[in-house]
């Protein structure tokens, strides 16, 4: 089932510290049991629900949930690519980092990242994202442009990574609709 608790639990936690979009959202999660796979570590499914209790928080203090709801929007993620680099096991508790990387015409790229400690990173998700209005895409200079209007907040607009891009352009080139097997 969704964690819909642990999720408002985190907006209400974050809600009244907002960020300006560029700045990286931390925030603190402990894997419950309802979270563990029959290996007893953290399940790849719920990975990325995890990954979910960043970007919702993120998208409330930085204000772009408002903007969003405000104008009839909605973010549907559209890929992504996740790297499993350690094991996270029952009452662990980890960092997550959520930042935005980037945005090309299409989409807006989140990198996200789950920690132990300072020093060891569990695992990193980059996802890319849609803005829908009307169930149609919306062209994110549609969405950027009210943001990054204000001086202090364009001045520290980052540029998408290489290797984003490349990840993009080749998730670009695999075959829709994919092959009947």
């Amino acid at each position: 089932m969704y964690p819909f608790i642990r999720i408002t639990t985190q907006v209400l936690r974050y809600k009244s510290r907002p960020i300006a979009p560029w700045d990286t959202h931390v925030s603190h999660h402990r894997i419950l049991p309802w979270d563990l796979d029959v290996m007893a570590e953290l399940n790849n499914g719920l990975t990325l629900t995890i990954y979910d209790m960043g970007r919702i928080p993120f998208a409330v203090r930085t204000g772009v949930w408002d903007l969003f709801k405000a104008n009839g929007m909605a973010l549907t993620i559209a890929g992504s690519s996740v790297r499993y680099r350690r094991r996270l096991t029952l009452f662990e508790r980890i960092e997550q980092r959520t930042r935005i990387a980037g945005w090309d015409s299409r989409f807006i790229y989140f990198d996200q990242s789950l920690w132990t400690d300072p020093e060891t990173c569990a695992g990193q998700g980059v996802f890319r994202a849609a803005v829908v209005k009307n169930r149609k895409m919306v062209n994110i200079d549609e969405v950027v442009v009210p943001l990054v209007d204000r001086p202090e907040i364009h001045a520290n607009r980052p540029h998408l990574p290489g290797w984003i891009s490349a990840w993009a352009e080749a998730d670009n080139a695999r075959p829709w609709p994919p092959e009947r097997v």
